[in-house]
């Protein structure tokens, strides 16, 4: 039972929680974009991947967000579905490996950097703007019949939606 609760996605996820992750991201994106600073790849691929599996859990980032600062910050939880999130870990886990693979297996540096690119790209809307691009990825195949409405169900009812955070 431990092990099936240690890979579970949580479901609702607090929006301001994956807002401050988002921001951590774009800052790791920053230092291997502008600072070269491309050891950076290891832990923003480790923290994808862990996010995916296991939501904050085995994520540093992830862990320090919901277990420290978000508490701290006081702010009132702002509940949203979780599975359009975890989706967008997903992109995010697999530009990042994508980008580690070009750097450290095919020593391309441009090819990682523009990953990273897209990675930050996606990660400021989520930040700043709280536009999650990986969750209407999610809600466009969800409309097409890709993603089963039984996948997430909050989601297809949009009466519970809430209205996103304000900036």
């Amino acid at each position: 039972m431990a092990s099936k609760r240690l890979f579970e996605f949580p479901n609702p996820v607090n929006e301001v929680s994956a807002r401050l992750v988002a921001g951590g991201v774009v800052a790791m994106c920053l230092a291997i974009i502008a600072l070269g600073q491309h050891w950076v790849l290891i832990p923003l691929t480790y923290g994808f991947v862990a996010r995916v599996l296991t939501g904050p859990t085995l994520s540093p980032l992830g862990s320090l967000v919901t277990g420290f600062i978000t508490p701290r910050l006081g702010l009132p939880v702002r509940e949203t579905p979780g599975p359009p999130k975890r989706f967008a870990q997903g992109i995010g886990a697999t530009l990042s490996t994508a980008a580690s693979i070009s750097y450290y297996g095919f020593g391309s540096t441009t090819a990682a950097v523009v990953l990273v690119v897209m990675i930050a790209a996606a990660a400021s809307l989520e930040a700043f703007a709280g536009y999650c691009l990986g969750c209407r990825i999610f809600a466009l195949l969800m409309s097409r019949g890709i993603i089963s409405e039984s996948v997430c169900e909050a989601c297809s009812d949009l009466s519970r939606r809430q209205a996103p955070i304000p900036s």
